[in-house]
């Protein structure tokens, strides 16, 4: 069984060789806030409250370790999502009908089903076991996760990808609709299905959470971190892309390649032969 200490050093080793602009996350699952550990930030106890999207942030970025619960989340869909309160399906489909996120009544219905078979129905009961969640900087972790949620360019999330993949398993597999990613894919569907998922942040991530416009991110199921530490750069042997990326340089090009360049060698050579004789 793979120790906290062991989270950190696979969670230092993946930030340092991808050259990660934010810290990965560890994600872990309460049932009861007594599973808080002392000195973790807790938005309510400051009267406060944020988004789990702001909480991953906060975690990435200033390496802060935040719980969050229903008390502590303003984005009540999450929380619906969650199940960490007990909500009728009806209400949430009402809540999301002003928002206006989707056409009509029909369309948001749509995208509930959708949303539940990515979690699976007979998984409804599990969740509801559950009461809030706490995020932690992998690298200096103080809980032991459920799930680990990496940010990065399309570049670093490739290569988790190719780690992923390497023994041709542990494939990544998502649908999008630019809501919830992050704190939907990105943390409980890896723990609830133990598939990986890619995220393209979504409405909260960029317009709450700072998310830059270029980060993309992958949710991994916790213990498949240490396969991705694994077989790091193994794609392809001394092929792998590496990082900072190698490139491919064309070889062989010469002068002929534009006619300007042409034009400037041909006046160069002929500089030459004047002076040469």
């Amino acid at each position: 069984m793979q120790t906290l200490e062991d989270y950190r050093k696979a969670g230092q080793e993946l930030y340092h060789k991808l050259h990660l602009s934010s810290y990965p996350i560890a994600i872990k699952y309460i049932k009861d806030v007594s599973e808080i550990p002392e000195g973790i930030v807790r938005p309510s106890a400051n009267g406060q409250k944020w988004s789990l999207c702001q909480a991953f942030t906060y975690a990435r970025r200033w390496g802060w370790s935040v719980a969050m619960t229903s008390d502590d989340n303003f984005c009540t869909p999450s929380t619906a999502t969650h199940r960490w309160e007990d909500i009728a399906a009806e209400d949430m489909i009402q809540s999301q009908m002003f928002q206006k996120w989707h056409k009509d009544l029909e369309a948001e219905k749509r995208r509930a089903a959708h949303g539940l078979s990515i979690i699976g129905r007979e998984n409804l009961g599990r969740l509801s076991e559950y009461k809030g969640s706490i995020c932690s900087p992998l690298p200096e972790t103080v809980i032991v996760p459920d799930s680990v949620l990496v940010y990065g360019t399309g570049e670093n999330i490739t290569h988790v990808i190719q780690a992923l993949t390497y023994e041709g398993e542990n494939f990544p597999t998502s649908s999008f609709e630019g809501f919830g990613e992050s704190c939907f894919k990105g943390g409980l569907v890896p723990f609830i299905t133990q598939t990986p998922q890619i995220i393209i942040p979504g409405m909260g991530d960029r317009t709450f959470a700072g998310t830059f416009d270029y980060e993309i991110a992958i949710g991994l199921p916790a213990a498949l971190l240490f396969i991705v530490a694994e077989h790091l750069f193994m794609t392809g042997g001394r092929l792998n892309m590496g990082q900072p990326i190698k490139i491919l340089l064309p070889m062989n090009i010469t002068e002929n390649v534009t006619p300007g360049f042409k034009f400037m060698r041909e006046k160069i050579e002929a500089s030459k032969k004047k002076r040469n004789r």
